[in-house]
């Protein structure tokens, strides 16, 4: 990565701020929860945007009246952050494919929505030359959880 990689602090208050505004819009909303500050290395201007676009791609998708949780913590030596909504979820067939360029779970919704398609896309690749690793799975309760996993300073 050609970038300036640096040690820094996963940033959240404005990913926070900003994701909050546009859940109020439709009457969703945003929680975050971390244990403490945790320090990784990496490009800042990167990782923001990839975090951005899990976090609004929970947003867009998640139930009206219902909240979008990321959380933040440690776990032995790695950043993991987990972003869930309450949405309909992704066929279990299917959750691979949602980091594929281009890839759209459902045509009419994502052409409804504006998606194009990249944003995981773009999420996965950034998390991935950070030395990471991103999934996703069903919830047992409803919607799609998110999971990155960068290694820590």
């Amino acid at each position: 990565m050609a970038a300036r990689m640096e040690k820094l602090v996963l940033a959240h208050k404005q990913l926070v701020r900003d994701a909050k505004f546009e859940a109020c819009t439709s009457d969703r909303h945003v929680h975050w929860s971390a244990t403490r500050r945790i320090t990784v290395h990496g490009n800042r201007d990167f990782l923001s945007r990839a975090l951005e676009n899990v976090v609004r791609n929970a947003v867009k998708y998640t139930a009206e009246e219902t909240a979008v949780e990321i959380i933040l913590e440690r776990e032995e030596a790695t950043a993991l952050l987990r972003v869930s909504d309450r949405g309909p979820g992704v066929p279990e067939e299917q959750l691979a494919d949602i980091f594929r360029p281009f890839y759209r779970v459902a045509e009419a919704r994502d052409r409804k929505s504006g998606g194009t398609g990249i944003g995981l896309a773009i999420a996965e690749k950034t998390v991935t030359l950070h030395g990471g690793s991103i999934a996703a799975r069903n919830l047992p309760r409803g919607g799609l959880e998110v999971e990155i996993r960068l290694p820590q300073c």
